[in-house]
C-alpha cells in the first residue's frame, strides 16, 4: 500500500478517496472536496497489482469482490478518478505497460472475418434479455443525439436516426446498406420513415434474429432484408451507405479494406456516413480491461487514423461533426436502468456479471466525460456534387419529416423498468 499512497497522493487532487486495506486501515487522499468515494480491498495484493495495471487489475479484482465499495458507487469512483486522471500521467510501471500495448496493437486488432464474427459473438449473442434491461424501447446501442438536455433516452435516440437520415440527405425509394445494423432499429426507419429499400448486415446470429422478428412485425420485411454477412463479402451498388457503431470493431489493419470496400458499394452520386467512437489524443491502444472482457478486437480510432484511411480509398470527406457530451449522458441512462434492474441481470447471470456491466458503463461514461473520448461523425461521397452546396439540407429534412407529422417520442418508456 505504501507506493500505491505515494502515486494516488500526487494524483487525487480534488475530490476525497479514501482507500481501507487488507488490515483495516484507512488512507485518504485528495483535498476533501467532491466527489467522494470510499472503497475496501480483500486482500494485500490488489495494491501492488493496481501499479502494474489500473484498469486492468482494478477491474478484475472489483469483478472478483477483492474491491468493494464502502462510499459511493462505482460510478462516483470511477469518476473521481477519471477527472484526476486528466490533469495527471499514469504512474511509471502503467505507462511502461501502455507503450507495450501500443506497439502490440496490431496483433490485438487482426480481424480477418472468422476471428470477426467470433469477436462479435462474444458481446452481442448473449441474452437479448440482458440489452432490454438498458438500452431504449428501440434497442440503438450507440450515441444518442440530445438535442437540450432533459431530453429522454427514446427521444433522443429517435433524435440520432433523424439526425444520419438528413445528413444521408435521403430520397424516398433509394437503395441503402446499414453496416452493422444491430437489432435492426435504425434499419427499420430509413425503411419506414425514409422509405427507402434497406439492406442490413450484422455478424451477430441474436441480433440478425430480432432484427427480422421486427421487420416481420412491422411489415416492413418487403423493404429491409437482414442478413448474417461481413462487410467484406458484401456485394451490390447503394444510393446510401451508413455504420454506426461498427467501425470501432474493425482494427487498424483492415481501415483500407474497409473503406475499399464502401467506395465499391456506393453508387457515384451516392452519399455514405460513418458514426463512430473516436479518441482526440491522437492514435492510441485499446484499454485492457476492454479488450479481454467487453469488446475483443476492437479499437476506439484518432480522427487522423480514419481520415488518411478515407483519402487513401479515393472517397471525399464532405462533412465531419463531433459529438462530445452525447455518449456520456447516453451511458449515464443505461447505467441508471441497468442500476434500476441488477436484480433481473443476476438472475439471468451472476454477481461478477453485474459488476462487470457496472464497470464497463461506468469506465465508457468516464472517458467521454472527462478524458479524450468523443463521438465522430463522417460524411463521404465520391462526387463533389453529390450533395447541397450548404449544410441547410439537413435542417429541412428533419423539418419535411416534422411536418409529415413524424415526431421523436417524448417520453421514456422503459421496457423492463
Amino acid at each position: 500500500m505504501f507506493l500505491l499512497g505515494r502515486y494516488l497522493r500526487r494524483l487525487i487532487a480534488t475530490g476525497r478517496l479514501t482507500i481501507i486495506d487488507a488490515q483495516g486501515r484507512r488512507h485518504v487522499f485528495g483535498d476533501g472536496g467532491t466527489p467522494v468515494s470510499t472503497i475496501k480491498f480483500r486482500d494485500k495484493l490488489v495494491a501492488y497489482e493496481l501499479l502494474l495495471g489500473p484498469s486492468l487489475k482494478f477491474g478484475e479484482a472489483y469483478m472478483a469482490g477483492r474491491i468493494d465499495l464502502v462510499e459511493g458507487s462505482i460510478t462516483d469512483f470511477v469518476d473521481l478518478v477519471s477527472r484526476n486522471l486528466a490533469i495527471a500521467p499514469l504512474p511509471k510501471p502503467a505507462r511502461v505497460i501502455a507503450l507495450g500495448y501500443r506497439l502490440l496493437r496490431r496483433i490485438h486488432q487482426f480481424n480477418p472475418a472468422r476471428r470477426a464474427q467470433r469477436n462479435a459473438a462474444h458481446h452481442y449473442n448473449i441474452s437479448r434479455e440482458l440489452y432490454d434491461l438498458f438500452l431504449d424501447t428501440d434497442r440503438q446501442y450507440s450515441c444518442a443525439y440530445f438535442e437540450y438536455p432533459e431530453q429522454s433516452l427514446e427521444a433522443a435516440q429517435y433524435a440520432k436516426k433523424r439526425h444520419l437520415a438528413a445528413k444521408l440527405f435521403l430520397k424516398s425509394g433509394q437503395r441503402v446498406l446499414d453496416i452493422g445494423c444491430g437489432w435492426g432499429g435504425l434499419g427499420l426507419y430509413l425503411a419506414g420513415e425514409g422509405e427507402c429499400q434497406v439492406t442490413g448486415i450484422t455478424l451477430s446470429s441474436e441480433q440478425l434474429k430480432v432484427a427480422r422478428e421486427r421487420a416481420e412485425a412491422a411489415q416492413l420485411d418487403n423493404r429491409v432484408d437482414f442478413e448474417l454477412r461481413d462487410y467484406r463479402f458484401q456485394e451490390g451498388c447503394f444510393d446510401r451507405i451508413v455504420s454506426v457503431g461498427m467501425f470501432e470493431h474493425v482494427g487498424i489493419n483492415h481501415y483500407a479494406e474497409f473503406f475499399g470496400k464502401l467506395n465499391a458499394l456506393l453508387a457515384d452520386d451516392g452519399v455514405a456516413m460513418l458514426h463512430t467512437i473516436g479518441r482526440t489524443d491522437g492514435p492510441g491502444s485499446t484499454d485492457p480491461w476492454i479488450r479481454k472482457y467487453i469488446f475483443p478486437g476492437g479499437y476506439i480510432p484518432a480522427l487522423s487514423e480514419v481520415m488518411r484511411a478515407i483519402e487513401r480509398s479515393g472517397l471525399i470527406v464532405t462533412d465531419v461533426e463531433v459529438l462530445r457530451l452525447h455518449y456520456a449522458e447516453t451511458l449515464r441512462h443505461w447505467q441508471e436502468r441497468f442500476q434500476a434492474n441488477r436484480d433481473k441481470a443476476k438472475a439471468l447471470y451472476d454477481e461478477r456479471f453485474c459488476r462487470m456491466w457496472e464497470y464497463y458503463l461506468a469506465t465508457s461514461e468516464a472517458a467521454f466525460r472527462h478524458l479524450n473520448t468523443v463521438v465522430f461523425q463522417i460524411q463521404m461521397a465520391k462526387q463533389q456534387t453529390a450533395l447541397p452546396l450548404t449544410r441547410d439540407y439537413v435542417a429541412d429534412w428533419k423539418q419535411a419529416q416534422a411536418h409529415r407529422g413524424r415526431e421523436a417520442p417524448r417520453q421514456d418508456n422503459q421496457r423492463a423498468a
